[in-house]
């Protein structure tokens, strides 16, 4: 036994010298790969796939007489999702054409009766005129008898009868100035009420048009309309219901344009910045597909800041936990339409902290400053040129009337 150490002594040396070498190297291989590589990433499979829910609701109330998607159907931007009936906001409709059309008419009779007033007022101008001029020749004559009076040549009945008719002559001219007076203040009443305007521009005449237009949009949106094209999910609306403005009727989803939401630790975001790639793969499709990211931007707090009963960390048995901060990852359009996903399947995420952050975030930035929407869709944008026209074409067949 002790003739045999020594013969084995050195092999077990060599032995343990090559395995230490063997470690040595690989942990310099590892410390180089870590140093070139891995320390330029940060990866977590702590995250989701989010979309933007689009809750559908009416804007008027009604009964629901069609449904025009299923869940898990994908609707056009546009497309007629639910249909209301429409009884009520026909009647509505006529009820505002028809008050349009009395309007119209009402207000023509007021630019007809300016010319009438107009004519009333130089017939009391003229009354007016004839009674100064009868008033005059009374005076006149009671002048000339009130001369003849002391001479005997004047009996006292003809000078009666002329004070008479002075007297007579200053009624006539006072009712009749009354009478110009009430005439002028009918037609400055009148002419107030079409001053500046036409039968088509008075204010009563646009009240009423607006009215009708009112009536024309309740009618166009008994049609509920998807405001964007995508998947429909949580369908609650049912035949025969009646429904109210703002209830929750069906959700779309577009799967075109869906974000990860990956939440990285504290200590993982010292050099992650908005613009720099990452690569992606889901549990759907396991590591078959890659998909193809750009950091968009990294939240304002942790998930527990802004959870509903945010933790209180002001007590004696507080314990420090690493916290988690959303990092929004826009993916590639065209990898999304080969490779479609769902809202809420998980995903692994890992990011290129040495890749430079390029200038995507410029146009949302310029949008930001600009001050245009970041969404926005079309849908509701209702061309007003067909009731416009029904408009202009009640108040010319009434204008004539």
């Amino acid at each position: 036994m002790t003739a045999s150490s020594p013969s084995t002594s050195p092999a077990r040396t060599r032995l343990m010298l090559w395995a230490t070498g063997i470690f040595v190297l690989a942990a310099l291989l590892y410390g180089v790969w870590w140093l070139l590589f891995a320390a330029h990433y940060e990866s977590t499979d702590d995250a989701y796939v989010h979309g933007n829910l689009v809750q559908i609701s009416a804007q008027i109330p009604g009964t629901v007489v069609a449904i025009g998607a299923e869940e898990t159907q994908t609707v056009d931007q546009g497309a007629r999702l639910v249909g209301l009936d429409g009884s009520d906001t026909d009647i509505a409709l006529a009820q505002a054409e028809a008050a349009l059309a009395q309007t119209v008419r009402h207000t023509q009779t007021l630019f007809v009766q300016n010319d009438t007033l107009a004519a009333d007022v130089s017939v009391g101008e003229a009354n007016v005129a004839q009674a100064e001029t009868l008033l005059s020749k009374a005076r006149n004559d009671l002048q000339r008898r009130n001369a003849l009076r002391g001479t005997g040549g004047v009996s006292g009945e003809e000078l009666l009868h002329a004070q008479v008719a002075v007297k007579s002559a200053e009624a006539g001219l006072a009712q009749a100035r009354a009478g110009l007076a009430a005439a002028r203040a009918k037609l400055a009443t009148n002419q107030s009420l079409t001053r500046g305007s036409t039968v088509a521009t008075h204010p009563d005449v646009l009240q009423a048009a607006d009215q009708v237009r009112q009536a024309w949009l309740a009618s166009v949106r008994t049609r509920v309309l998807a405001p964007v094209g995508g998947m429909v999910a949580q369908r609650s609306v049912q035949l025969g219901q009646r429904i109210q403005p703002g209830s929750p009727l069906m959700t779309i989803v577009p799967l075109d344009s869906l974000w990860v939401e990956a939440n990285f630790k504290e200590n993982q975001l010292d050099a992650m910045r908005p613009g720099q790639k990452a690569t992606l793969t889901s549990d759907l499709y396991g590591g078959k597909v890659t998909y193809h990211g750009t950091v968009v931007g990294i939240a304002a707090g942790s998930g527990s800041a802004f959870a509903l009963l945010p933790a209180q960390n002001a007590s004696g048995n507080w314990i420090k936990v690493i916290q988690r901060v959303p990092v929004r990852i826009r993916l590639d359009p065209k990898e999304l339409q080969e490779h479609p996903l769902r809202v809420g399947l998980s995903m692994t995420v890992e990011v290129d902290l040495s890749s430079s952050p390029e200038t995507d975030q410029k146009q949302p930035d310029e949008k930001a400053r600009t001050g245009a929407p970041a969404l926005s869709t079309p849908v509701y944008d209702h061309d007003p040129s067909e009731v416009d026209a029904r408009i202009h074409q009640i108040i010319q067949d009434n204008i004539g009337s």
